[in-house]
């Protein structure tokens, strides 16, 4: 009973601090926490950062789709997850 208590408290702390975690601002985020994005990856997310390079900020999340391999699959995955900032 005891154990179960304990990882129910563990279960419950981590979905709290995922909660609580915030989106990931494409603009302004490294290289790993751009890889820890699902269906980025440390190449896209080298992509990603060479892409902000090149071109600047992005505009709008939508405007990832425009990183080479990132298509509508991954956009659908980073729904709620990423933003471009104020």
């Amino acid at each position: 009973m005891k154990k179960a208590i304990m990882a129910l408290a563990a279960t419950t702390a981590l979905l709290a601090s995922v909660a609580w975690a915030g989106m990931v601002n494409i603009n302004t985020a490294d290289a790993e926490a751009l890889a820890a994005l699902p269906g980025i990856g440390e190449a896209k997310a080298a992509d990603i950062l060479t892409y902000r390079e090149e071109n600047g900020p992005f505009e709008s999340a939508a405007e990832l789709n425009e990183v080479d391999g990132i298509g509508d699959a991954t956009m659908e995955k980073l729904k709620g997850k990423i933003t471009v900032g104020e």
